[in-house]
């Protein structure tokens, strides 16, 4: 079916930080040097912001760059971390790290806890007011190319076509946007940029990229409990030490605090679910405290990329560029990536208005890693190169050699580790583990997942086909629910794959009649799926536009 095509100078894909930082640097080097510049930007979610999730605490120094001016123009950056601490916790107790030991990358001193979706919301309203044109509610589902095979913009996805892939009554055809340059900033594991990393070869010298598990709650509690500034992480307990992962608790403004769960989604035993996990986490005798009295108000979990440097794969191809987490720019060991993502933004920017300015043939966007070299970015994850590495060799082992690479040779050990297997590779079959068996949510400090998602705000038009795709229909129970006993009913955190038997019930056993189940409707489009399964068969691709999260204030 054909479909209307508007032209643009720059498309961008994604409306978080990296995205709409592009798009405002963009425009302002353009206004400054008297040139029209026609900047998109699509977004998925129905609102700018409303697929954001992080801690988050924000270094900025990117923001400072974009717009040094950003106190005055009220960007909600408004609690400044005023103390840092380093629990390791056992299942009763903990052990503080005295923050003489502390390595740099875990100390914030001149970071602000916030909400990044917040930011993002206010990072759109800058973006509009220097003529950006953004459109959240469309999801760009499909790559477009011109004769030479060069990356010539995007198409957003059909609007009602029902379960049947067939149109229905409401059915609008997608829009083609092209343009000369096109910076795909999904986030970690977006759609279309895992074509291209196919597609281009962009990994073909990068380690396999390295992912966790954020699971995230906020919470409001009473007054006397409050200590805006406060931020806290631990590693430890309730992971296992072979498990990488760790928390972080961080006390906003308005008596707030955003509590989560990092884990690495490289962990061996099928059994474990992080979900339940994090649960567990909250009843710690050093955390417990800190909430109780309080009352849970949002939830959501996102797949984040850690892999670093070494797993930063070619970053251009002709026509176009990733930024962001979409290329894998965060910094693991600072458990920050949206200042690494602005700054990834400004300089893919600038590369593209340099080739506009001087009218260049070349659609190859070759100064912009060239940029990212000669930045302080580069430097900062270079420093952290060793750190994913370093923890995949368990917490002791992993924390002692993180301590000497970060404090006696301040990142600039003489040695870089690596990772050899992509994260589905670790998964190991169940009866090499014992079963965990989590305790019942009591529905005060611990719920359970279907109360979580109602949180998200999650919502998707019940008549469409799913995006929670399968290569093979018959390896769920042939092989996942056979060799690992079903994993996808406890990576996923948000209820959408249930294995079930002849009768209807439950079930982590392979017999006669037993199917998988997927509820696409509760999907918090998190990716793990898509990153954890270990044959690789789902596929994950996004429903239609405006489906999905809507966080407010996460």
């Amino acid at each position: 079916m054909q479909r209307d095509a508007v032209d643009f100078d720059i498309v961008v894909v994604g409306a978080g930080p990296a995205g709409l930082a592009a798009a405002i640097r963009a425009k302002q080097l353009a206004q400054a040097k008297g040139q029209e510049v026609s900047v998109c930007v699509v977004e998925k979610a129905a609102e700018v912001g409303g697929h954001i999730l992080s801690g988050a605490i924000v270094d900025p120094i990117a923001l400072s760059e974009l717009l040094p001016k950003w106190r005055e123009m009220g960007a909600p950056l408004e609690t400044p971390v005023t103390e840092d601490q380093f629990l390791f916790l056992s299942e009763k107790s903990h052990i503080r790290l005295p923050n003489l030991l502390l390595p740099n990358c875990f100390q914030n001193h001149g970071n602000y806890a916030t909400s990044l979706s917040n930011l993002v919301k206010w990072l759109g309203q800058q973006a509009e007011a220097l003529g950006v044109d953004i459109y959240p509610g469309f999801a760009a589902t499909e790559i477009l190319y011109n004769h030479d095979q060069e990356v010539c913009g995007v198409a957003t996805g059909a609007m009602g076509v029902g379960k049947d892939g067939e149109p229905t009554n409401q059915f609008q055809s997608g829009i083609e946007l092209h343009a000369k340059y096109t910076l795909f900033a999904e986030g970690a594991r977006g759609q279309l940029g895992r074509q291209l990393l196919d597609r281009f070869k962009l990994e073909t010298h990068s380690d396999p990229q390295s992912y966790g598990i954020g699971i995230k709650e906020l919470w409001q509690v009473p007054e006397e409990k409050s200590q805006p500034g406060l931020v806290i992480h631990t590693a430890g307990w309730p992971l296992e030490s072979t498990t990488y992962g760790g928390s972080f608790l961080y006390h906003l403004k308005n008596n707030q605090i955003s509590i989560g769960l990092v884990v690495g989604l490289n962990y061996k035993n099928p059994w474990l679910s992080p979900f339940e996990e994090f649960q567990r986490l909250k009843t710690h005798p050093a955390i417990r405290p800190m909430l109780e009295g309080g009352q849970r108000i949002g939830y959501g979990a996102r797949a984040i990329t850690a892999g670093g440097l070494n797993s930063l794969p070619k970053l251009i191809f002709p026509g176009g560029a990733l930024i962001g987490c979409e290329a894998g720019f965060l910094n693991a060991s600072r458990i920050k990536g949206s200042h690494a993502a602005i700054k990834s933004g400004m300089l893919a920017a600038e590369a593209c208005i340099d080739a506009i300015e001087k009218g260049s043939t070349n659609r190859l966007l070759a100064s912009y890693p060239q940029r990212f070299k000669e930045s302080w970015l580069h430097k900062e994850l270079y420093r952290a190169r060793n750190f994913k590495p370093a923890m995949n060799k368990g917490l002791w082992l992993g924390s002692l050699l993180v301590g000497i690479d970060q404090t006696l040779f301040r990142g600039n050990a003489p040695f870089t580790l690596h990772n050899k297997k992509a994260d589905h590779l670790y998964l190991e079959p169940s009866d090499q583990h014992q079963a965990i068996h989590y305790p019942k949510p009591d529905g005060t400090l611990t719920f359970d997942r279907l109360s979580s998602v109602f949180l998200s705000n999650t919502n998707h038009t019940e008549n469409q086909p799913t995006h929670l795709t399968l290569k093979d229909e018959t390896i769920p129970v042939a092989l996942n629910l056979t060799r690992y006993a079903g994993p996808e009913a406890r990576y996923c955190p948000a209820g959408v794959y249930e294995y079930l038997d002849a009768n209807g019930q439950p079930t982590t056993r392979a017999s006669q009649g037993a199917a998988l189940k997927i509820n696409a409707q509760n999907c918090i489009h998190c990716k793990t799926c898509d990153i954890k399964d270990p044959s690789q068969n789902i596929v994950w691709i996004s429903p239609e536009g405006g489906g999905g999260p809507n966080y407010a204030g996460m």
